[in-house]
Order: structure tokens, then C-alpha cells, then sequence
């Protein structure tokens, strides 16, 4: 029996080589023969900050892989106002397979490279290769273990924990390559949609920013970005490190 190439073992398509999703990412969970099948049809690209990604309730035709940057989930209210909903951060799965419109609109928060493919070709890999199945069923099944944590975030956590656990979720996910115990990263959201997520006022989080930098958790670096010096020293800010 010959041996199953897989992305060890065979040829990458050159798009596909310097992947920051392809080892952790759904495409972790394709084999070289199959990278190449879905490379033919992938397209990478860089959208900006404030471009709209998906628009809520339209047709969805492409998912994508985000390989850099940060995206904000957002869903309309019957008012007219817009709430933030989720963060999603690189090797996240952009879109939602088998349904045929956006519950949700995506737009970039912190500039983004995306790696997009056809709709229908990825949902017909699906059913035809299980572990892509059971990789994106865990991808799913972590964003709701996350989302719950959120859940105790918005409802328990006092003023700065709140502030903390959003610092602490940028610190982490931005550069899913980054090592070490300091990161700086640039504030994907302004103070006034951090407030909405947060469920704070501007003031109150503003007076939490400066709390944070008083005790030397972060360094504040014009508008919109943050230095963490010690990522551990500010989870233990959240309470529930």
C-alpha cells in the first residue's frame, strides 16, 4: 500500500507555504493532494480596517481563513443600532458552512490578510473528508466555549476585570505566532465600541485604561496601541486566571 501524502509528506502549494492557518487552521486537516485541489480555486487578499466583510443577511458565496489581523462580528437591531458581537482572530474560519445567508455582518477591526475559497468547493470537501468535518466542528465548538466565557465576563466581572479580559483576549489572539511575555498590539475597537461590548460607559473605561497603566499592566502608546509587558501579570487582572 503506498504511503497517504499528507502536508508533511507531498508537495504545498506554493500559496499555501507560509500559511499562518494551514497547520492550525481547518486546512491543518488537508493532505497535500488536497491543498492543491482547493489552492486552484483560493485567492489571497488584504482588506483594510472599516472594510465590510460580509453584510448581514446577504447570500453567502466564499469562506475565507483569517491569516493576520482581527474581524468584528456585528448584528443590527430592529433600532437601527449596530452591537458587536464577537471578535474573530487569525487562524479563525470566517463564515458559517450549509447556510445560505449571514445570520451576522463581519467587518475588519485591525487590518486583515484573508485566504478565500468558494463556497460550494469547501462544503463539498466537507463531505468527503471527515477529519476537515471534525477540525471545523472544533473550531465551532471552541468559539462557543469562548463566547460562554464572555458570558461571565459581561455578567460577573467588576469594571476593570472587564477591561482586563478584553486586553487579555487581544494579548492572545492577535499574533497566534507571537511568543513571549510582552506584546503590543494595535486596539482593534474604539473606546466607544469597547464600551458597548463591555456593557461600560466611555468614561468608565477610559478611567480603567488609566487604572491599568498606573499599575504598570499596560502601556498606552498614542490612541490605539497598547503595550502589555508581562501577558500573565494582566490575566491575573481578569480574576479568573
Amino acid at each position: 500500500m503506498s504511503e497517504r501524502k499528507d502536508i508533511h509528506n507531498s508537495d504545498i502549494p506554493v500559496i499555501c507555504r507560509a500559511c499562518e492557518a494551514r497547520h492550525k487552521g481547518i486546512c491543518g486537516a488537508l493532505s497535500g493532494d488536497e491543498l492543491q485541489k482547493l489552492s486552484r480555486h483560493t485567492s489571497k487578499r488584504v482588506a483594510a480596517r472599516k472594510q465590510e466583510l460580509v453584510h448581514e443577511e446577504d447570500d453567502v458565496h466564499t469562506y475565507s481563513n483569517i491569516l493576520s489581523g482581527a474581524v468584528k462580528l456585528t448584528k443590527l437591531m430592529p433600532d437601527g443600532r449596530q452591537q458587536i458581537v464577537g471578535l474573530q482572530f487569525a487562524p479563525d474560519f470566517l463564515g458559517r458552512p450549509f447556510m445560505k445567508s449571514s445570520n451576522f455582518g463581519a467587518e475588519v477591526a485591525v487590518d486583515v490578510k484573508l485566504c478565500s475559497f468558494p463556497k460550494d468547493v469547501l462544503e463539498s470537501m466537507l463531505r468527503e473528508n471527515p477529519e476537515l468535518e471534525n477540525r471545523l466542528l472544533r473550531q465551532v465548538l471552541k468559539e462557543l466555549d469562548e463566547a460562554r466565557q464572555w458570558m461571565l465576563v459581561l455578567g460577573r466581572m467588576t469594571a476593570k476585570e472587564k477591561v482586563a479580559s478584553f486586553l487579555s483576549l487581544i494579548a492572545d489572539h492577535i499574533d497566534p505566532e507571537h511568543e513571549g511575555d510582552s506584546v503590543t498590539f494595535e486596539l482593534p475597537l474604539s473606546r466607544a465600541e469597547i464600551a458597548d461590548y463591555l456593557g461600560l460607559t466611555i468614561e468608565t473605561v477610559s478611567r480603567q485604561f488609566t487604572v491599568l497603566r498606573k499599575e504598570g499592566l499596560i502601556e498606552i502608546e498614542g490612541n490605539r496601541h497598547i503595550v502589555v509587558p508581562d501577558r500573565e501579570a494582566l490575566k491575573d487582572a481578569t480574576g479568573s486566571a
